[in-house]
């Protein structure tokens, strides 16, 4: 051992640890940088990951919104649309009221065929059938239900809600 000593020189041993310490340093520096170069890429993409995150939140309730807003616009039209069949339908129950009347006093009058050819085709368009298929005697004469005439006077328009 003492032989293999003897081939190198002291000078030579040192310049050989110099270059050998400026290389891993040299190597250590570079492997600092890319691991800073990936901490700060690790950060920039988590501050993305959670933008993200909260556009993902916020169009989730945009979502939701939409959706409650959409089956609020439904049920605003459904009973919209309610409404408007149910004043149709009083329209035209005033329209028989009224036709009943003008046929009492003027019926041979053209202005009252006319009117009941109206009538008729006012039923027909929101789909009534003849006035005698609604009546049904036996619940007329024996109903299953207690009647309230304040009701059944407002439904026929004979009188409004407050009085």
């Amino acid at each position: 051992m003492s032989a293999l000593f003897g081939l190198y020189r002291k000078k030579d041993v040192q310049a050989l640890v110099r270059r050998l310490r400026e290389e891993y340093d040299g190597a250590l520096k570079e492997q600092k940088a890319a691991a800073e170069e990936l901490k700060a890429e690790n950060r920039a993409l988590a501050a993305r990951v959670s933008e993200m995150e909260q556009e993902r939140s916020s169009v989730a309730s945009a979502l939701v919104h939409a959706v409650e807003e959409g089956e609020r616009i439904k049920e605003a039209g459904s009973r919209a649309a309610e409404n408007e069949q149910k004043e149709a339908a009083l329209l035209a129950e005033k329209c028989r009221l009224f036709l009943k009347r003008m046929m009492q006093k003027y019926p041979d009058e053209e202005d009252t065929r006319a009117f009941a050819a109206f009538v008729e085709s006012l039923s027909g368009a929101l789909g009534e059938e003849e006035e005698g298929a609604e009546l049904d005697m036996d619940e007329v004469l024996a109903p299953k239900q207690p009647l309230d005439l304040g009701k059944l006077c407002k439904d026929l328009g004979l009188m409004e809600d407050g009085e």
